[in-house]
């Protein structure tokens, strides 16, 4: 079971709520990727009061847990004013925080994030912050009060995948009793597996999903991607070798030589 912040969960699959082609296609690939955790920008809930109930409606038909997010917000008080909004539309005190330093790359603002996230801690947030794989503004976060930690595989919507193996894999290292979920840039199955295989707890992604050419088929690969590299970091992964190792063991092999 996966545990947030007091809370479990069958899967380790995180979706996003945007850019579907369709209210009908959402609905329908959420419920085949399984996931119990859903994000939702505070910013659409609220974009118009008849738009705005008409999705809330259709989360709600879901029945699952909403993480609301901070998403476009530029600033800490940008930021933390939208994280309140979210409190009271949605009831919860969980948030998923986003301080965006760059339009182009949606690039964490991590010296915001950390500032954002000790104002929202202290307020009785519960923080989910995006941030980059950097060990030092994890454990800033952490230190302030965040019990869970989402480095981006790359930046957003960019399908790239891990960029940086090895910084995700300290992260996982130094904080290994923070529940940390790779979040952005994910763009296949592949990806999600591979995450799940340096022993994340699970990942984050809407992008690969939403703009796929079949989204619902496409939410089921990302489970089954999900629940695969769960389950072979559990097994015990071999290590990778710079040298051959035979499967078949040569010592106390019989060796027959020809007769002349």
């Amino acid at each position: 079971m996966l545990t947030l912040y007091g809370k479990q969960f069958s899967s380790r699959l995180l979706i996003g709520s945007a850019l579907y082609p369709s209210p009908k296609i959402m609905q329908d690939s959420i419920r085949a990727a399984g996931s119990e955790i859903v994000t939702v920008s505070v910013r659409r809930e609220t974009a118009g009061a008849k738009t705005g109930d008409a999705f809330w409606s259709l989360i709600r038909e879901l029945g699952v847990t909403v993480l609301p997010n901070t998403a476009g917000c530029k600033g800490v008080r940008e930021a933390v004013t939208t994280a309140k909004l979210a409190r009271e539309l949605f009831n919860t005190s969980w948030i998923k925080l986003e301080v965006i330093a760059d339009n182009d790359t949606l690039q964490p603002d991590v010296v915001g994030l950390v500032e954002a996230a000790n104002i929202l801690v202290k307020d009785g947030f519960e923080v989910f912050p995006y941030c980059t794989e950097d060990l030092s503004v994890a454990m800033r976060l952490v230190d302030a009060g965040c019990k869970v930690v989402m480095p981006w595989a790359s930046p957003i919507g960019s399908a790239k995948g891990i960029t940086n193996r090895d910084g995700l894999k300290l992260l996982r290292d130094r904080l290994p009793d923070i529940r940390l979920v790779v979040d952005a840039g994910l763009g296949a199955p592949s990806h999600a597996s591979e995450a799940m295989e340096l022993g994340y707890d699970a990942v984050l992604l809407n992008t690969a999903i939403a703009k796929a050419a079949d989204p619902v088929a496409m939410a089921g690969a990302f489970k089954s991607g999900v629940e695969a590299g769960h389950a072979a970091f559990k097994a015990g992964l071999l290590g990778a070798r710079d040298f051959a190792s035979p499967s078949t063991p040569v010592i106390g092999t019989p060796f027959w030589h020809a007769v002349s």
